[in-house]
C-alpha cells in the first residue's frame, strides 16, 4: 500500500502548529509525519485507521500520535452525500520531535509529559470523560499568543500524561522496544518472545528459560505485563499479520503461519477477538478507505 510522507512545517519558526479544521469530510490519505499530532474530533464519524489498529470513532474522539505512526480517520458514507449537516470539525496540533526535549528529558516535572510522549509512539486514545475536558483547553488554546500559547500546551499534555482513562491503539509488533522492562529476567523473555513468537513457541520452553516452573511463571508474567502469557504472544502475532495483510502480498491462509498461528480457524478466530474484523474484512476495509471509496456506518463497527 501507498503511504505519504507528510511534511509538517511550522510557520514563522513557531515552536507548534494548532488549526480549526471545518470540511465535508476527511480527505487526507494514509500518511505519517516526523512530529507528534494531537486530533481533537468536536463533530465527525466513521472509522479511524492507526497502524494495525481500526475502530470507529464519533464526537469527542481525542487522540494522540507519535512520530511516524501510519494513520487516517475515513469518514462513513452519509458525509459523501452533500448534506450540509454531516461535516468535520476538528482541532488538530503539530508539534516536533524536539519539543522541549532537554526539559522533558532532564526535569523532575516534565518527566510525566515524556512519558506520554513514549506511549503516543503506539497512538493514544483518551476516554470520553478526559476528551470533554480537553476539549475546553484546546478551544482555549485556538485563542492564545506567545508565551501563554506554549504554556496552555503544557498544561494540557500535562493533564493527558496524568489520566489513566486511555488505551493505547497500535499493537507492541509495531513498537516492540517502548516496554522499560525492570528486571533482567522479564528482559530475558521479552527478547525470547520477540525474536521467537513467528515460530512454535511453547509455554514451558519460555519458563525454563528463565528457570521457573509453569505455574509459577504464569502468575509472574500476568503481574509484570498485565496478560497472560499465551494472550500476550497472541497479541504480538495479530499484530504481525495485521501488518502482513495491509501490504497484501499474501493470502490469509499464507499469513496464519507466517505471523506464527498453525490453525486458520483459530487464526481467524483471534484475529477477529483482537481487532473486531475477520483478516479478509480488516484487508478490505483498509483497502476501500485507501482508495477514497465510503464506508457504511455498519459495516466491521465492533
Amino acid at each position: 500500500m501507498k503511504i505519504m510522507h507528510e511534511q509538517v512545517n511550522f510557520k514563522g519558526a513557531n515552536s507548534f502548529n494548532i488549526k480549526w479544521d471545518e470540511f465535508p469530510h476527511f480527505t487526507f490519505p494514509w500518511h505519517f509525519h516526523a512530529g507528534y499530532e494531537l486530533v481533537y474530533v468536536i463533530k465527525s464519524y466513521g472509522k479511524r485507521f492507526v497502524a494495525d489498529h481500526v475502530e470507529a470513532f464519533s464526537d469527542g474522539d481525542l487522540v494522540l500520535l507519535g512520530p511516524n505512526l501510519p494513520h487516517f480517520w475515513k469518514n462513513d458514507e452519509a458525509f459523501f452525500n452533500h448534506d450540509p449537516r454531516y461535516k468535520v470539525n476538528a482541532i488538530v496540533i503539530h508539534f516536533p520531535p524536539d519539543f522541549f526535549e532537554h526539559q522533558l528529558k532532564n526535569y523532575t516535572e516534565f518527566l510525566p509529559i515524556n512519558e506520554l510522549l513514549k506511549r503516543a509512539l503506539r497512538g493514544v486514545c483518551f476516554h470520553e470523560q478526559v476528551s470533554n475536558s480537553i476539549g475546553k483547553e484546546l478551544r482555549k488554546l485556538l485563542r492564545l499568543k506567545g508565551v501563554e500559547k506554549i504554556l496552555q500546551l503544557l498544561r494540557i499534555l500535562d493533564k493527558l500524561a496524568r489520566t489513566k482513562n486511555y488505551k493505547l491503539l497500535a499493537s507492541e509488533t509495531y513498537c516492540p522496544d517502548l516496554h522499560d522492562w525492570s528486571s533482567n529476567r522479564l528482559e530475558k523473555v521479552m527478547h525470547l518472545i520477540n525474536s521467537s513468537y513467528r515460530q512454535p513457541l511453547k509455554l514451558e520452553q519460555v519458563a525454563s528459560h528463565i528457570g521457573m516452573n509453569p505455574t509459577a511463571f504464569c502468575r509472574y508474567f500476568k503481574e509484570k505485563t498485565g496478560k497472560p502469557f499465551i494472550g500476550f504472544v497472541n497479541d504480538m502475532r495479530i499484530g504481525y499479520a495485521c501488518k502482513l495483510l495491509l501490504e497484501g502480498r499474501q493470502n490469509v491462509s499464507q499469513i496464519c503461519f507466517e505471523s506464527g498461528f498453525n490453525n486458520l480457524s483459530n487464526f481467524n478466530r483471534c484475529f477477529k477477538k483482537k481487532t473486531g474484523f475477520a483478516p479478509v474484512h480488516y484487508r478490505s476495509q483498509f483497502h476501500k478507505a485507501n482508495q477514497g471509496q465510503p464506508l457504511s456506518p455498519d459495516t466491521g463497527n465492533r
